[in-house]
């Protein structure tokens, strides 16, 4: 009798530890599910926010790494062409596609191409604005980066900006993968005077325009990168697309934005 009633003490025990057990697991698999879903998405996300609360108001009591709060905006407050802007193609095109980019996101690499491919094929309809949305969360360097590109615009205009941001694109392995180091060095190859590009980055006076890039996007709804909005000049209508979509997706979207008068 003493074993028997040994034996039901410990079942007693032991069901409500596999319970919880199996409660945990089952966390631990919806999680990982999720974050399979990101991935499979096309896109690098993190909390995006606006310190102060912006559109949509903040949420939660402490701000995230990088001193920022989550807020929810959407694409009808994106700002429309601005005179610091990146560009590539018309400038008086009637469809902007805005993307929010990371130089160290792998999508952002791979949508790289699609979005020059856009540009080629509408032929003066899109024009390209080029806008940094860095998720220094999971990617450390690419705030730096960023900032590398500044300076580029500074020392060389549109097209100095545009020969480094395709150099680092070219280099890295994305995810934290370039040696910062490399930075003056990738300057002079796209024919930069290294030693103003090392002062310009190094004085970090272009951390300001960064910041206010990501501001701006997070009021625009991006929440990850490549963060797309298409803006139609003619009608006013917006449209955010996330991930790095093939360039048969933004066609139709583009097509039918133009279709409308």
């Amino acid at each position: 009798m003493a074993v028997s009633k040994i034996k039901v003490n410990f079942l007693d025990k032991l069901v409500p530890i596999l319970l919880v057990a199996s409660i945990g697991l089952a966390f631990a698999v919806g999680m990982l599910w999720q974050k399979v879903q990101n991935l499979e998405g096309g896109g690098t996300t993190r909390i995006a926010g606006t310190q102060g609360g912006a559109a949509g108001g903040a949420q939660g009591g402490q701000p995230a790494a990088g001193g920022t709060q989550p807020s929810f905006g959407s694409a009808d407050q994106v700002d429309k062409l601005r005179q610091d802007d990146h560009i590539r193609g018309d400038k008086n095109a009637r469809m902007l596609l805005i993307e929010y980019s990371d130089l160290e996101c792998p999508f952002c690499k791979r949508f790289h191409p699609t979005a020059q491919q856009l540009v080629d094929e509408y032929n003066g309809q899109v024009v390209w604005v080029y806008r940094h949305f860095p998720l220094d969360q999971i990617h450390q360097k690419a705030d730096k980066e960023a900032e590398a590109v500044e300076c580029a615009y500074e020392l060389a205009g549109n097209d100095g900006f545009w020969k480094l941001t395709d150099k680092i694109f070219e280099v890295t392995p994305s995810n934290n993968g370039l040696n910062l180091d490399d930075l003056p060095k990738l300057a002079g190859e796209v024919g930069l005077n290294q030693g103003a590009f090392k002062t310009c980055l190094d004085s970090g006076k272009m951390a300001q325009h960064v910041e206010a890039d990501f501001q701006n996007g997070a009021k625009a709804g991006v929440t990850g990168t490549p963060g797309n909005i298409l803006l139609d000049t003619k009608t006013g209508k917006t449209k955010l697309i996330p991930g790095a979509l093939p360039f048969e997706n933004f066609k139709t979207e583009i097509d039918n934005m133009l279709k409308e008068s």
